[in-house]
């Protein structure tokens, strides 16, 4: 397998085509929103066509998505600082170090709480034809992290947001 090369923008770099690669998040495209945090995904324009990655950093407050359940597995790590978890119908405090391992079809979200930001790695399974639930959840709804109405599509749930914007630089401070 050959190393992969990268197209350089002055916003970060992304990986050009197939290939293995070694990219520094903070060198690396990011995507920004208001409400919902930053992330990096290490992706180019082609996604990991199996498993998703992410490195996220949400500020105190912010949920790092809307209550939802998929039908892949997923992981969370926390890093750094603390969040959240509201996870079937329960809350559960995580703290750097903290795995929560989400099998497909668990219902949950995470809310960055505490006084730093939230550092976390998420990752899950990708497939095609993969569907999304979002149910509805007063708990979830409390955090600004729960749809009003149940759906199955992202754009409905997450309409009443700002967009987030992909393609930036790495802000700097967000990671230690």
């Amino acid at each position: 397998m050959p190393e992969a090369r990268f197209a350089a923008q002055k916003e970060g770099k992304a990986p050009r085509g197939a290939g293995w690669y070694v990219l520094n998040a903070r060198e690396a495209l990011w995507g920004h929103s208001e409400a919902l945090g930053s992330y990096c995904t290490f992706e180019g324009s082609a996604r990991f066509p199996e498993v998703g990655f992410n490195l996220n950093v949400q500020q105190p407050g912010q949920p790092s998505s809307m209550y939802h359940a998929e039908e892949a597995q997923e992981g969370f790590l926390v890093l750094a600082g603390e969040c959240l978890l509201i996870v079937e119908g329960q809350e559960r405090l995580l703290r750097p170090w903290d795995f929560f391992h989400c099998p497909a079809g668990t219902e949950h979200a995470l809310v960055a709480t505490g006084e730093a930001p939230c550092i976390f790695i998420a990752f899950g399974a990708r497939g095609e034809d993969r569907s999304v639930r979002y149910p509805v959840f007063e708990l979830a709804q409390s955090h600004n992290a729960g749809v009003e109405r149940e759906t199955k599509s992202a754009r409905s749930a997450y309409r009443h947001l700002p967009p987030t914007r992909y393609g930036k630089a790495y802000r700097s401070g967000d990671l230690p």
